[in-house]
This record gives C-alpha cells, sequence and structure tokens, in this order.
C-alpha cells in the first residue's frame, strides 16, 4: 500500500480532533450532574459551557504565527500537553469559578488545534488525497465527540461523575502527544525554511511515487511568486478574497447552530419530554453515533464529488431540519408526547446533513484556500473567528431559550442557513483536484471564485 506511512501520519495527527471533539461534547452530559452539585443560572450554566471558547479564542489568536515560525509538529505537541494538564485541573474543580477558569486553560489547547492539525494534514496530502484526509480531522472530532458521549454514559451513575467524565480527557491527549513524537514536520514547512533535504525524505515516505524535486521547485516558485519580505504578515489586495471565503465558511459552519446541539443536546431532550437525566444521555449517545458515521460520508465524497455540491446539499438540509425543530416547538401543545420523537428526528436529520458537509469542508477549505507564507496565521484568525462566533451561539442559546423559546431560536438559525447557501454559490470557490500552490496562483491573478 504505497500511502501507508501517509495515512498512519494522518490519522496520528487526526487525534487533535478526537481532543477537541471529546471536550466538545463531554460538557453535555457533565453539564446535568454539575447542576446537581451547584445550583448554577441559566448565565452560570451558559459561561461553564462556553468559557472553553474563550480559553479558543486566545489560543488560536497566540499560535498562527508560532506555527510558522516552530513548525506545525512542535505546536500539536504543545497542545497534548496544555489539554492533559487542563483535564486534570478541570476534574479537581472545587467551585464553579475554578471550573470555568480551568474550562478556559483547556479552551486554549483546542484553539491551537482547530488550525494546526488541519493546516498539517493539508500540507502534507497529495491534491488527489486532501480532501479526504483533511476530512479525518473532523471524523475524529465527531469521534471524540462519540466517545465523551460514551464515557458520559459509563460515569452517569457514578459518585462525582461529572469530575471523572472531564479527567478522561486526559486520554487523547496522551495518545496525541506520544503519537506525534515518531512524525516528521510538513514538506511545505521545512521548505519554507530552507530545510530542502528534510522535506525531500517527507515526501519519499509519504508519497513514495512523487518527483520530490518536482514538488519542492513548485513551492519555492510560489513563495517567489507571493512577493514579500522575510516572515511579517502583509495583507494583500488579493488575500482579501481568501479571507471572505475562510471566515465566511467559519460562519457558516458555527453559526447555522452545530454547537448549540453537541452541547446541549440532553437540554434540548429534557426540555422535548425525556425523563432524567441517564435517558437524555442515551438518546445524546445516539447523536454522536450518527454524527461518526455520516463524517464518513464526506471521507469518501469529498475528493469525488467537490466542496461545493456537498455544501448545498447539506446546507438544504440543515435549514429544513431547523425548520422542523422550531415547530415542534412551537405546537408543542399539538405534538403532545409525541415532541420528544419530532426532537430526535429533526436533531438526527440535521446531525446527519452537518456531518457530511460543512462540519469537515469547513475545515477543508480554511486549509485550503490561503497562500503559504501567511497560512499558519490566516488559518489561525479564521480560527479565532470560528471559536468567537462559537462563543457568542453557546453562550446566548440558554438564554435564548428561557427568554423566546426554542421555535424562534431554531427558526433564527434556519435564516442563517440560508444566507450561508447564497454565500456559498457567490463567493466560495471549489477545490477538489487542485494543487495548493495552483490555488493561491488564482488568487493572486484574480480569477474570481466561481471559475476555479
Amino acid at each position: 500500500m504505497k500511502y501507508l506511512w501517509l495515512y498512519v501520519v494522518a490519522v496520528t495527527a487526526s487525534f487533535g480532533g478526537l481532543l477537541s471533539g471529546y471536550d466538545t461534547g463531554v460538557i453535555s452530559g457533565a453539564l446535568l450532574f454539575i447542576n446537581e452539585t451547584w445550583d448554577l443560572t441559566a448565565s452560570a450554566q451558559g459561561m461553564i459551557v462556553s468559557a472553553v471558547l474563550i480559553g479558543a479564542v486566545i489560543g488560536a489568536a497566540t499560535n498562527g504565527v508560532l506555527a510558522d515560525i516552530f513548525g506545525r509538529k512542535k505546536i500539536i505537541m504543545a497542545t497534548a500537553v496544555i489539554f492533559i494538564l487542563g483535564s486534570i485541573l478541570c476534574a479537581f474543580a472545587t467551585n464553579p469559578i475554578v471550573l470555568i477558569l480551568s474550562r478556559i486553560f483547556v479552551g486554549f489547547a483546542v484553539g491551537i488545534v482547530n488550525f494546526v492539525v488541519p493546516l498539517y494534514l493539508s500540507e502534507i496530502s497529495p491534491k488527489h488525497l486532501r480532501g479526504t484526509l483533511v476530512s479525518l480531522y473532523q471524523w475524529a472530532i465527531t469521534a471524540g465527540i462519540l466517545f465523551s458521549y460514551f464515557i458520559n454514559a459509563v460515569f452517569a451513575q457514578v459518585v462525582y461523575n461529572w469530575r471523572w467524565m472531564l479527567f478522561a480527557g486526559v486520554v487523547p491527549g496522551l495518545v496525541l502527544f506520544i503519537g506525534m513524537c515518531f512524525m516528521g514536520d510538513t514538506p511545505r514547512w521545512l521548505v519554507r525554511k530552507g530545510r530542502d533535504e528534510e522535506a525531500k525524505k517527507v515526501f519519499a515516505s509519504i508519497e513514495p511515487e512523487a518527483d520530490a524535486e518536482k514538488e519542492i521547485k513548485a513551492i519555492k516558485l510560489t513563495l517567489k511568486e507571493d512577493q514579500g519580505s522575510g516572515e511579517k504578515f502583509e495583507l494583500r489586495k488579493w488575500m482579501i478574497m481568501p479571507f471572505v471565503v475562510g471566515i465566511g465558511i467559519m460562519f457558516a459552519q458555527i453559526c447555522t447552530g452545530i454547537n448549540t446541539i453537541i452541547y446541549y443536546a440532553p437540554t434540548i431532550f429534557k426540555s422535548a419530554g425525556f425523563d432524567s437525566n441517564l435517558t437524555a444521555i442515551y438518546a445524546t449517545t445516539g447523536i454522536g453515533v450518527v454524527n461518526f458515521l455520516m463524517t464518513i460520508v464526506a471521507l469518501f465524497f469529498t475528493d469525488r464529488l467537490g466542496r461545493k455540491p456537498l455544501l448545498y446539499f447539506g446546507l438544504t438540509g440543515v435549514m429544513l431540519s431547523l425548520i422542523a425543530l422550531g415547530c415542534g416547538f412551537a405546537f408543542e401543545d399539538f405534538f403532545g408526547e409525541n415532541l420528544k420523537w419530532v426532537t430526535v428526528g429533526s436533531l438526527v436529520t440535521y446531525i446527519v446533513c452537518f456531518a457530511m458537509s460543512l462540519g469537515p469542508i469547513g475545515w477543508i477549505l480554511v486549509s485550503e484556500v490561503f497562500p503559504l507564507k501567511i497560512r499558519g496565521i490566516a488559518m489561525s484568525i479564521c480560527t479565532v473567528s470560528n471559536f468567537a462566533f462559537n462563543f457568542f451561539v453557546v453562550y446566548s442559546f440558554p438564554i435564548l431559550l428561557e427568554k423566546i423559546g426554542g421555535a424562534l431560536t431554531f427558526w433564527g438559525f434556519g435564516a442563517v442557513s440560508l444566507l450561508c447557501i447564497i454565500f456559498v454559490y457567490f463567493f466560495v470557490p471549489e477545490t477538489k483536484g487542485i494543487s495548493l500552490e495552483k490555488i493561491e496562483s488564482n488568487w493572486i491573478h484574480g480569477v474570481h471564485p466561481r471559475k476555479f
């Protein structure tokens, strides 16, 4: 199998996604029991859940430059260490304030990993496998979410259960750190740093049939074409569109409501009529299984059908399922006991459509559209925007449910989904089968996104 080592490298790095997904999912079940330990207001609940996003914004904002200076591998390893320590701090939190601060610390790691792992995967991937390999990251996120749901179910009837739930995050952190010790950095970063011989060795291991000399020459030509000095970040006119695409697709990924479902699924199920914490957690685990399985679809089809067809399909399904979910809450008296099944059906449909489109393709696109010279810091900026949107949505969700109700809240997310379909049509390029160097050249020469 000629790409065996490439897949080993990709799977190892993708444990960063498992790490991120675990932290995203574990709080959904833990929150039910944290509420039993401390009497929390809706605002306090929102802060405990969204605290991780504050740290994520800081992590994403401060480490883009470091990834360009020290390399992708070292930053991934540092992230694993931070996540291990943060999980321990969360598990031993003595009051809500300490828990919030600990989750901010964990969030610092989540913010870094969400840009540096897709960046790493994109830069090691041959163009015909790039969509598939970067999709591995999102698949790992869904695996982490599913793992967290199983952990929640296992510890749901254990004393100090939420502490064990949060402590279990040490496991993916250890796996990521140990695995990355045996990996190399990306050939594109190595060439940029003048380490051509190391880049040749990496090319030989991950893409045996590639002409390493030719690949290195293409990378150097792209760097030369993007004129500029040294390591400075310089925003040029042609770079505006990549940022529009990158930040826009992050908006679409988050503001269509995915993390309100991932973080608050048990809360939504309980408000829809499920009787106990344990039943709500079991229902949420089912959502996690669907999320995990449907992301496999993206692995197979992003490099076959392309990014935009999957985005159109996924966003349309997301919009319709949100409208249906809102209708369930709007006509609660009409549905009666059946409301919980309307909720389950709507959430499953939502997850199916999101998992095969916006989830993986959002990270694929931001890893593809930026020029090599600023790719680290540019992806950092996009990741900051992702978590900023995320914080706003996640913090406001329990407050919106309390103030305006489920119907208007979910219909609002549905309206955002419609706007995102329009955005994808006019501004997002199709990048299937195009090398990173060719994508950059298209931007430099003013090719319209719809003509890539």
